[in-house]
């Protein structure tokens, strides 16, 4: 077995009295695909927060390949290369897909003390070879996004994590509200992530997703992780019995 290349020791997480984490210890593998699963109120979106950086722990430490991290914003968690892509993303509808590729990223033709002119051409050049590497065909990096369908807006998101040189991607719902044939895209997308060095946290309520791209699942329940096993050794039957 390889060195973590997240470790996740002793995590505690309160709002207002309630205990929403409870001692939450978690090693996730270099390269690995984790299901991470549970009932609303189970803790595994307090657990996402806090690695993407959303919300801060009360007690716990989270380590990188290693080293002991503070993970104390968004900002921190994409230096580290933790890129979070969310159920409703936060592209923005009325830009184009090439300024949402890089939004907060933004290339610049040259700069005085971090102002100055966007690099249009390079946006739309890097946009268009991102979103071929994700095996995504889209007609114009000029497209808004909010022409585009749940499953290209995803696949989008993927490919700006991709660009940036992620190492750990956490998916949050990406399957939620999609068709039949966006969902197996999207899935699709997941499993590739593998063969580009990718270690992935795939949140789901449907246990059939997790089972078909995941090699390992994680349950919560009640702020407490209740099973944590590889999909080969487990079933789902089993996963529901112990949420």
């Amino acid at each position: 077995m390889t060195n973590p290349i997240i470790s996740i020791k002793n995590m505690h997480k309160w709002y207002s009295g309630v205990h929403a984490l409870r001692g939450v210890s978690l090693d996730i593998q270099p390269n690995e695909a984790l299901g991470l699963i549970g009932d609303n109120g189970a803790g595994k979106s307090t657990l996402i927060n806090i690695l993407s950086g959303a919300q801060l722990a009360d007690e716990g430490e989270i380590m990188i390949d290693g080293e002991l991290v503070n993970i104390r914003n968004p900002r921190a968690a994409m230096d580290l290369g933790i890129e979070t892509i969310y159920q409703y993303n936060s592209m923005v509808p009325t830009m184009s897909i090439a300024r949402n590729m890089f939004i907060g990223r933004e290339p610049l033709k040259s700069s005085f003390f971090g102002i100055g002119i966007m690099d249009q051409q390079k946006m739309r050049e890097d946009s268009v070879k991102a979103i071929a590497d994700v095996d995504l065909h889209l007609r114009s990096p000029d497209a808004l996004v909010g022409e585009l369908s749940g499953g290209q807006r995803q696949g989008v998101a993927i490919a700006r994590a991709m660009h940036f040189r992620s190492r750990v991607m956490i998916l949050d719902e990406p399957t939620n509200h999609l068709s039949v044939k966006e969902t197996a895209k999207v899935i699709g997308f997941v499993q590739s992530l593998k063969q580009q060095n990718v270690t992935s946290i795939f949140i789901s309520h449907n246990m059939h997703h997790v089972f078909e791209c995941c090699d390992r699942v994680v349950a919560m329940a009640r702020g407490e992780i209740v099973l944590d096993k590889p999909i080969g050794e487990t079933s789902i039957d089993e996963v529901h019995e112990v949420l």
